[in-house]
């Protein structure tokens, strides 16, 4: 049995994702829709080898639609989703537009399945960084509830999307040749050979929204409102690959080697540490990968109960797209499409 699926901003560097993951996994598609803007509809994508046209993003394009896999932006996710919802579908939205309602699940599939039961047409994929970062600490939480997170984010530049890799490779160039480098766009600064410790917009406390994004999606993803988070997000001259160092702060003591252990059977982890032979993961050795990779596991001796990590994803992936999909993989394990 396969179900009728639309890629919503197929186009972009997630959508073109989210189509690679379907195919890679063998996603039951009985019939796929790739829509965009008008601006993007008439490309042709390939999906199981075949030319799939794409198709202009309307109320109804999304008829018989049975999932839809947003990643078009907030705008279009708030004037499009209910559109499906109303149409029969589930929408599974990478946007920020339904994260933080109530009666939106945010689910990350390693860490809160059974969310996605509670569903009432739309289910939210959270940020990337924030995605990365739970799929690691779940399995510690569950050793010893964590009290407090600090965390730093080294961000590639694809979470802002395919003109921010071009801006990248454009001012990289310029500045490789001695040329005049292009202007900001969609980076507040220049990014080549830079990082730019500013990601979306700024609230009137100083932080961002990407921050905000990262205390606020925690809480409800861990479904602990207590736990205090506090981000600071940086943009890097990385292509691909998401980074963050993250600071723990148990209630009870839990070891490197009780860390090490139960972070090795973790679903959807990968440990990559033995500093003594170099062995650390860089946004390099995740690219492509569904795990994330954790490293440089290590005690905190200036707080009691304190752990440092450092964790590594692939954001186009596990931090957008393949979430999304192992959300639909679970909705229908649990027979609920």
């Amino acid at each position: 049995m396969g179900y009728s699926v639309a890629v919503v901003g197929a186009t972009g560097a997630v959508g073109k994702e989210m189509i690679k993951v379907l195919e890679q996994r063998n996603f039951p598609v009985d019939k796929i829709k790739l829509l965009a803007s008008e601006r993007s509809a008439g490309t042709k994508l390939k999906f199981r080898g075949e030319e799939i046209t794409v198709e202009k993003l309307t109320p109804e394009s999304l008829e018989g639609v049975e999932i839809a896999l947003f990643s078009a932006g907030g705008d279009r996710s708030k004037q499009f989703a209910p559109e499906a919802v109303k149409r029969g579908a589930i929408v599974i939205d990478n946007s920020s537009a339904f994260r933080m309602d109530d009666d939106v699940p945010l689910v990350v599939p390693e860490v809160n399945p059974e969310d996605v039961k509670w569903h009432k047409g739309i289910i939210a994929n959270p940020n990337c960084s924030t995605i990365q970062m739970v799929v690691a600490l779940k399995p510690l939480y569950d050793l010893s509830r964590i009290k407090r997170i600090v965390v730093a984010t080294y961000q590639a530049v694809s979470g802002a999307g395919a003109a921010a890799i071009e801006e990248l490779k454009a001012q990289s160039e310029a500045v490789l040749k001695r040329e005049n480098v292009p202007p900001p766009n969609k980076i507040p600064k220049q990014i080549a050979f830079n990082c730019v410790p500013q990601i979306d917009v700024f609230f009137d406390d100083g932080y961002t929204k990407e921050e905000h994004k990262m205390v606020n999606e925690t809480k409800k993803i861990m479904h602990d409102p207590e736990i205090k988070v506090s981000a600071t997000c940086v943009r890097v001259p990385v292509f691909i690959g998401h980074s963050e160092v993250v600071n723990l702060e148990f209630e009870n003591p839990v070891s490197v080697e009780d860390a090490v252990k139960v972070l090795r059977t973790a679903p959807g982890v990968t440990v990559m540490d033995d500093f003594k032979n170099g062995i650390y993961p860089t946004p390099i050795d995740v690219a492509g990968k569904d795990d994330v990779l954790v490293g440089r596991i290590r005690k905190d001796d200036t707080i009691k109960n304190g752990l440092n990590l450092w964790i590594v994803g692939d954001n186009l992936r596990k931090g957008a797209a393949l979430n999304a999909v192992q959300i639909a993989e679970v909705l229908i394990k649990e027979n609920l499409i």
